[in-house]
């Protein structure tokens, strides 16, 4: 399906984006994000899987299983913070039942945005002078990028960091961990509070100052750590009533400690929208 509901360019360039769509094993690296504003004044960052998309991208994928399910001797498998490693057997479960590349890709292109996230989108769109904008997500590249620009907002989205993966020649989507790390609290394959330090660390040096703000739109119990790596005067968006929003409370009372940033709860895109407005204004 494509969301006729974000329009974001130029006239003319959702039209375009749709009608030369290559079905390619390769399309999902052909299109390349707008270079950033030197003089971008705040930094904000999405998680993906139900921030941007009103669901998982790991659920949406299963409806399209044989039965719309998981047999139990697969389910069984999971363990704690191995997601990325459960779902490489779950993509090799379902290449070996015939689930085609097509098929996986129109099940994630058919996912839901998050309410109010296109009008979101289209605020951003309109400020690039004001916005730097990234995504951190424990999804995989595929999934990202065949939604982003079903939508037709890739380009919005200077750098992605997520879990590599790429169709092999047999048809099975193979996953990758996107790195290592000691961190405690988040799944083995990705810290997201890493890539956030490291990626402002190294946008200060090339901008030569940081950002005057940075923000964090997020909802799951992964989404924790990085929003603890904010300082002050920087935003978390929670989800409201998700985990994140519930962790956030607790970090609130110090469980656990550290947490400097200002805690906005969101329920639709437009609760950000109307946050960033203000700022905006302040000028």
């Amino acid at each position: 399906m494509i969301y006729p509901f974000i329009h974001l360019g130029e006239k003319g360039e959702e039209e375009e984006e749709e009608t030369t769509l290559p079905h390619s094993r390769h399309w999902v690296n052909m299109a390349t994000p707008a270079a950033p504003h030197t003089d971008t004044r705040f930094l904000i960052i999405f998680d993906f899987d139900e921030t941007i998309v009103d669901e998982s991208s790991d659920d949406a994928v299963v409806q399209v299983a044989p039965g719309k399910r998981l047999p139990d001797w697969l389910k069984n498998l999971f363990r704690p913070g191995r997601y990325n490693e459960q779902m490489q057997r779950v993509m090799a479960y379902m290449a070996e039942k015939g689930v085609t590349e097509e098929t996986i890709r129109s099940a994630v292109e058919a996912m839901a945005p998050s309410p109010g996230m296109p009008d979101l989108f289209h605020f951003l769109r309109t400020h690039p002078q004001d916005f730097e904008v990234v995504l951190v997500s424990d999804a995989n590249t595929y999934f990202i990028e065949a939604w982003l620009r079903r939508a037709g907002v890739r380009q919005l989205f200077l750098h992605i960091f997520t879990n590599p993966a790429s169709f092999d020649r047999s048809g099975r989507l193979l996953l990758a961990p996107y790195h290592s790390h000691k961190c405690p609290r988040c799944p083995e394959n990705m810290c997201k509070q890493a890539i956030v330090r490291d990626y402002l660390a190294r946008r200060t040096r090339e901008r030569g100052r940081p950002f005057r703000r940075v923000f964090y739109v997020g909802d799951g119990t992964n989404d924790l750590c990085p929003s603890l790596a904010l300082g002050p005067g920087d935003v978390a968006f929670a989800r409201r009533d998700y985990p994140l929003h519930r962790m956030l409370a607790d970090a609130q009372t110090g469980q656990p400690a550290g947490l400097g940033a200002t805690v906005v709860p969101w329920v639709t895109g437009a609760d950000v929208v109307a946050y960033l407005k203000e700022l905006v204004a302040e000028r």
